[in-house]
């Protein structure tokens, strides 16, 4: 349930930001002629992702098994490159997002109701599509029943209350400094997400070594313990992984946290030339 909160409460806070972002500019600037067509984007991209989460969940079920390895292999490799994507992006332009979203909502104000929807869908629904797909490969990949859906389903309503917080202007916190953490929290569930998704292509037979273990702690931490569970559900940990899985999970977890964590180098200011 913890890895999928925080999933839903990290992919939901920025779909809720953007459409308060939207909202209180065009209540701020007098234009609430402008909120129906805003809301009827919005409402449509809700809906778009969650028929697509419903498209995975119940289309992959008629899929024979291979297929749904296959399936869930790719598509856990997709998501993780997403999001991946994502949390560098929203590092890189959270300080600007607010501004980047206002200038498209004048354009399309000037360009009329259509430009408006297409603008509010297009915004909120790439982060819903992200988030209707990362949640379905981790709920995958736990394999733990309903629980990781309440936990998805928590952090979802978490991030639409603190999205209305944010508009009401009840709630102050440092924005940057959020999606930093959470990112990096991201970032290691990605990396579990990645391993599993190797397995799966694995299994369905197009990636060798499914028979080559790396190591096998079973007995140590077995898969049906409660602490087993947990790092399971959180980590996406197995105690049996594939020398293949190790190894992924290696090379995409240490550089891309380290390129995530790193503090960028301040650019040295030009020396004045002769004369100046």
């Amino acid at each position: 349930m913890f890895a999928n909160y925080l999933i839903g409460l990290r992919e939901g806070l920025e779909a809720s930001l953007i459409a308060c972002i939207l909202i209180a500019y065009l209540v701020k600037t007098d234009r609430r002629d402008a909120l129906l067509p805003v809301w009827t984007g919005i409402t449509a991209a809700v809906v778009l992702s969650m028929a697509f989460g419903a498209v995975l969940q119940f289309g992959s079920a008629q899929l024979s098994f291979e297929a749904q390895e296959a399936l869930g292999g790719t598509l856990s490799i997709i998501a993780v490159a997403l999001v991946t994507w994502m949390v560098f992006w929203m590092r890189r332009t959270a300080r600007h997002l607010k501004g980047e979203l206002q200038g498209r909502l004048d354009e399309a104000i000037a360009l009329g109701t259509v430009a408006l929807v297409t603008t509010a869908f297009l915004a909120v629904g790439r982060e819903g599509l992200e988030t209707a797909l990362f949640i379905w490969t981790a709920v995958q990949a736990t394999g733990d029943g309903v629980r990781p859906l309440v936990g998805a389903a928590l952090g979802l309503l978490t991030a639409v209350v603190l999205g209305w917080l944010f508009y009401r202007g009840a709630l102050r916190i440092n924005l940057a400094r959020f999606f930093t953490w959470t990112g990096a929290l991201l970032i290691v569930v990605a990396a579990g997400v990645l391993a599993y998704g190797v397995h799966d292509l694995q299994e369905a037979g197009w990636l060798p070594g499914l028979d080559n273990l790396a190591f096998d702690i079973s007995s140590t931490i077995p898969k049906d313990s409660w602490y087993g569970t947990l790092l399971k559900g959180v980590l996406n940990f197995q105690p049996d992984p594939t020398v293949l899985q190790v190894v992924v999970w290696v090379l995409y977890l240490v550089p891309v946290l380290y390129l995530f964590l790193r503090r960028p180098q301040p650019t040295p200011a030009k020396a004045a030339g002769p004369g100046r």
